[in-house]
This record gives C-alpha cells, structure tokens and sequence, in this order.
C-alpha cells in the first residue's frame, strides 16, 4: 500500500532505495515561494543510521511492515543463536551480528523481541530489565554507602557491570539492558 510524504506521521516505517526506514520527526514547510515540502528526520531501521531529507509532499512510497514476534532464547551454536516461537515451539537461527549488545544480559529461556523486515530479522531486543545472579565480585563491605562507590562485577552470562559495594556474590540483581545499569538487588 502506497503512502506519500504528506501522510507522514512520527513512527511510520516505509521502504525507500530499497531500505526500510522509519519516520522519527516531520514538518510540512510552506515557503512563500517556491513548492511546499516536507521536511523528515528518519532513521534506517536496519542500521539505526538518522538522516534529514526533504520531500515533495506528492512523494510515493511503499509502506514497510516490520514484524515484531516475542521468542524464547533457546541456545547458541556458534555464531548461531536460536530463538523459540511459543505459539508453534519452532526454532528460529539468528546471526550473531543481528544481536545487540545489550544481548549479553540474555540467558536461556529468556523473551527477547524478534525484529523481521520480509522475513529476515535484523535485531534482537532483550527484555528492558533482567533478573541475574552475580558470580563474580569483590567482597562486600558495610558502612560505606555515602560516596555511591561500585565495584566491577560479573553476572551469570559473562556480562560485567558496575554494582554498589555491598552486593556480594551469589546475589540476584536487576539491570537495566538499555543502559547496562545496575537497579537494585532482585526479590
């Protein structure tokens, strides 16, 4: 289904030189000479690139459905990781290169969000906030919590992240996977 520049909206995804992009910002300009256009901020859904072009409002384009599907993260193979659909338990390989780098806080049987254009999937998106124990650190220690002092500490997939003093080994703690951040200890 066609749809011209006039019809932009903030978040509307359309196939352009063969690339899927996504409309982040608009603004229809009326000089007071010269044609009407419209001003668009995009980003390649793809490649996450940003770029700014102007159109002619009477501009076609194909609009471009991205599929977004919830799976279960099964295991990895190699440079293969294989996700689960739960509705028909089939196996989906995804390429290494198509996972984030927020892929580090997903373990096993973890829902991530499967991003598809035409079948081909082009990223991974883990859950915004994980639940991981914490393998490795330096002792905790008590009393120092004034300064928001951290300490380096590695999580059960091999992620590092920085974490308060008191957190000890063999503790559940949440992170944020946007930021890599430590939230709080798990209950």
């Amino acid at each position: 289904m066609p749809i011209t520049a006039g019809d932009f909206r903030n978040g509307v995804t359309f196939e352009m030189d063969g690339q899927v992009m996504q409309v982040v910002s608009f603004q229809h300009v009326k000089p007071g000479k010269g044609a009407a256009f419209v001003r668009t901020k995009m980003k390649n859904v793809i490649t996450g690139a940003v770029t700014e072009t102007s159109f002619n409002p009477t501009a076609k384009f194909e609009t471009a459905t991205v599929e977004r599907k919830t799976m279960e993260y099964s295991y990895n193979d190699g440079s293969l990781y294989y996700f689960m659909d739960p509705e028909t338990y089939e196996l989906e390989p995804v390429d290494e290169s198509n996972l984030g780098d927020s892929f580090k806080f997903v373990k096993e049987n973890m829902e991530c969000t499967i991003y598809s254009y035409k079948g081909k999937v082009f990223n991974v998106e883990p859950p915004f906030f994980v639940d991981l124990v914490v393998t490795d650190t330096d002792p905790g220690f008590a009393g120092n919590t004034a300064t928001n002092a951290t300490k380096p500490a590695t999580l059960e997939t091999g992620a590092e992240v920085k974490v308060p003093l008191f957190i000890e080994p063999g503790e559940k703690i949440q992170i944020d996977t946007r930021t890599g951040e430590y939230l709080s200890r798990s209950k």
